[in-house]
């Protein structure tokens, strides 16, 4: 598994470009691999077979991990298997997302996943940067670590788990005999927004595994939208339940059965939302935090941008874009915000790269948009679009997304008048912006109604004091009322 962005600790293994018997050459694709913030590709080190897939689809292994091995078609990569595969086999469990006949939500199911060091040596590089070293292996791509060779034969029995389910083999069609499903991470998700019934799919990853392109099929097809409620064992359905007799009689009322605690099911942390949980601990705790609120007449800032926007229709201007542009031109104004906290030192930085978040699936990602403060609305407009776009299919490269020197979170569109964000290390402010809405003010002794936007901005007070904030803000207020300042 490489590493293929500056934070990335794991990898999902989205999907293979290659099967086993395929032949590949120096830097061709192997394989699109989830990180933290974007799906990636990994690129073949060697020219050659791909001989063995170790790691299944869906599956998150840790940096290092032996994926997949490479050799000339004849060669003998029987002892590098069981190297790598014989530790797994006595300490890892079995990954996979199965689900109970009883005390689980239909169709989402639950995933152990754990992978143990092996003693081999990656075959993958990412984008001509080369992993090669003594690194950790898994279970065979199936997911079934009995069933590599020279394993013991326990290991590939089925056992009783907790709950009294017996945990069968694989039937080969993604279920277990007893019930349960072998499905991937990502499957399992896209399966549950879409509203898909597992039960009816049948798997054609290793083993019978249910993988994303099962469930993006079933999509295409159409298929059922919802799977049927189960019912509790020896319960009749409620279609199967004996009507009552209309009777004018008052009938006396039964308090309904309590069954106890609700049914749940545990999803597996994705690489993205485990990063955000790590950024954010490493955040809130350690940096100290205040915050500054203000409210922001925006009557001319929306009229700028009604003209811009008629002006040329493919602009498509927002106001968010015009908040970029202000927050990097007040940036340049105190570069004391413009700033992050180093151990030693304070960092200042000359120009202002602006972190917009995007929402995506399962998390937030923030593209970077470069040197704001020299660019127009329109090219800053392109720029944010751009970047969401490929942001939400996962296709960032890291340098798009790291490095900004000031970030703004705008929940404005969802209706939210006012919150505070959570500082993204090392920056030592976000800005977050809330909803624009008519509100009565007054202005010359009359009462009109204006355009009004909450902004609150956190501020790391190690770099930033509350007096130097309160002047960036001021700044930032003063240019957004009037525009024209952005030309002066």
């Amino acid at each position: 598994m490489p590493k293929l962005s500056p934070t990335m600790e794991e990898g999902q293994l989205s999907r293979w470009l290659k099967k086993e018997g395929d032949k590949v050459s120096v830097g061709e694709p192997l394989a699109e691999i989830d990180t933290d913030k974007a799906t990636m590709e990994a690129q073949a080190l060697a020219t050659g077979v791909l001989r063995k897939i170790l790691v299944s689809e869906g599956s998150t292994v840790p940096l290092g991990t032996i994926i997949a091995i490479i050799g000339e078609p004849d060669e003998d990569i029987s002892g590098l298997v069981s190297e790598t595969t014989a530790p797994a086999a006595q300490s890892a469990n079995k990954e996979r997302i199965e689900e109970s006949t009883e005390g689980r939500a239909h169709g989402a199911p639950d995933e152990l996943a754990q992978v143990v060091p092996g003693g081999a040596r990656t075959q993958a590089t990412v984008k001509g940067a080369p992993i090669d070293g003594d690194v950790g292996g898994q279970s065979d791509a199936t997911g079934d670590p009995g069933a590599e060779k020279g394993q013991p034969e326990s290991a590939a029995k089925p056992s009783s788990s907790s709950d009294g389910v017996e945990q069968s083999q694989d039937n080969g069609q993604g279920s277990k005999a007893g019930g349960r499903l072998v499905v991937s991470p990502i499957a399992a998700r896209m399966a549950a927004e879409a509203g898909i019934n597992l039960r009816s799919l049948s798997g054609s990853g290793p083993g019978g595994r249910i993988i994303k392109r099962d469930i993006e099929e079933a999509i295409s097809r159409g298929d059922s939208a919802a799977a049927q409620p189960e019912t509790r064992a020896g319960q009749p359905s409620q279609s199967e339940q004996p009507r009552a007799a209309k009777s004018d009689a008052p009938q006396s009322y039964t308090a309904p059965a309590v069954e106890g605690a609700s049914a749940y099911r545990d999803e597996p942390l994705t690489p993205m939302r485990a990063t955000i949980a790590k950024r954010l601990v490493s955040s809130i705790g350690p940096v100290p935090h205040f915050f500054l609120t203000t409210e922001i007449e925006m009557d001319r800032a929306a009229e700028l941008r009604r003209q811009l926007n008629e002006m040329d229709a493919e602009l498509k201007v927002s106001i968010n874009d015009l908040i970029i542009k202000v927050a990097a031109a007040a940036l340049v104004k105190h570069p004391t915000v413009n700033a992050s906290f180093q151990e030693k030192a304070i960092r200042y930085y000359e120009r202002a790269d602006v972190g917009v978040a995007v929402a995506v699936e399962d998390g937030l990602i923030t593209p970077v948009i470069r040197a704001a403060n020299t660019k127009s609305v329109g090219q800053i407009s392109r720029e944010v679009r751009e970047l969401a776009e490929r942001a939400r299919s996962r296709k960032l490269k890291p340098e798009e997304y790291t490095g900004a020197t000031f970030s703004i979170s705008n929940l404005g569109m969802f209706g939210i008048d006012e919150f505070t964000a959570v500082i993204n290390p090392p920056e030592a402010a976000i800005l977050a912006v809330g909803a624009m809405q008519p509100k009565p003010v007054v202005r010359d002794g009359e009462v009109v109604v204006r355009q009004l936007m909450r902004v609150t901005m956190s501020c790391d007070h190690r770099v930033i004091d509350g007096a130097t904030g309160a002047k960036f803000l001021q700044t930032f207020k003063k240019i957004l009322e009037n525009p024209l300042y952005l030309i002066a």
